[in-house]
């Protein structure tokens, strides 16, 4: 049987910005909370059949947000996490985040491991195997496999139903630029931070189209591809997007500048609060 963890916070600073429940703090400590279920249900030592030293690595992260922006200091809220296995290598975490009066958000985590064949090379990161892991393998369902199916279809650029639904169009923005710091961007795996990502939106967000307004968030998903190496830089490309006065939606990828390739998708859907 998988773990199930349940534990209370209380809203400070670290939990906090702006708008609210900190979406930022929210994917770090979650991600936590999945590495350490990982490691109780598995009872690995995350060593590879290849004998490397291995990590498991987002490979599709999706949130769902029920009230992250009424949040405020001093509020206190329950997380709840469920670590499930749906493959030799692949896990998928689900966490509830509640308070007194119902739901906050609900995040869905799926990960698998990986391994570099190149010492603290990101470009030479591969799948690794587990032919020792502990754990019955769970019957995929159907969140899983959209999750699944919308990673490949972003990455392959044949998203246009899945887009569609969002009501998002073309976008004509400029793309934005940034050199990820290694002292604030990169764990201590010496990976660009799966966190990081998320930031990096947000920031191009607010750069292409300043919304003074906060608007709360509704929904986020991030698929990732690939890593950097500290001191490459990324380029952000809002392709499609859509912000009137209600709603802010668009779909970004996020690339190396160096080669061009993508190594991100990330669909993002926030709602306007009128004055």
């Amino acid at each position: 049987m998988m773990p199930r963890h349940d534990d209370t916070y209380r809203a400070g600073m670290p939990q906090l910005n702006y708008a609210g429940l900190s979406e930022n703090w929210l994917l770090k400590e979650c991600g936590d909370r999945h590495w350490g279920a990982l490691a109780q249900a598995t009872g690995s030592d995350f060593v590879a059949d290849e004998g490397t030293r291995a990590y498991a690595a987002f490979t599709s992260i999706r949130l769902r947000a029920h009230g992250m922006h009424e949040v405020r200091e001093n509020d206190a809220f329950r997380v709840r996490t469920e670590l499930a296995r749906i493959g030799s290598a692949r896990h998928v975490s689900e966490h509830r985040v509640e308070r007194e009066h119902g739901a906050i958000a609900s995040l869905s985590m799926m990960s698998t491991f990986v391994r570099r064949t190149e010492a603290r090379n990101n470009r030479s990161v591969a799948r690794a195997s587990f032919a020792k892991l502990k754990g019955d393998i769970a019957p995929m369902n159907p969140a899983i496999t959209d999750m699944q199916d919308a990673a490949r279809e972003l990455r392959l650029c044949e998203a246009g139903p899945r887009l569609a639904e969002m009501g998002v169009r073309a976008a004509d923005c400029a793309p934005v630029e940034f050199l990820p710091c290694p002292y604030n961007d990169f764990n201590g795996a010496d990976f660009l931070y799966f966190a990081s990502f998320q930031g990096f939106v947000d920031r191009a967000e607010w750069q292409t189209w300043r919304l003074a307004d906060t608007p709360a968030l509704v929904s986020r998903e991030l698929h990732y591809h690939g890593n950097i190496d500290v001191g490459e830089r990324l380029r952000l490309t809002f392709r499609h997007a859509f912000v009137d006065e209600t709603r802010v939606a668009h779909w970004c990828e996020i690339e190396r500048t160096s080669d061009g390739r993508k190594i991100a998708d990330v669909l993002t859907h926030k709602a306007r609060r009128r004055a």
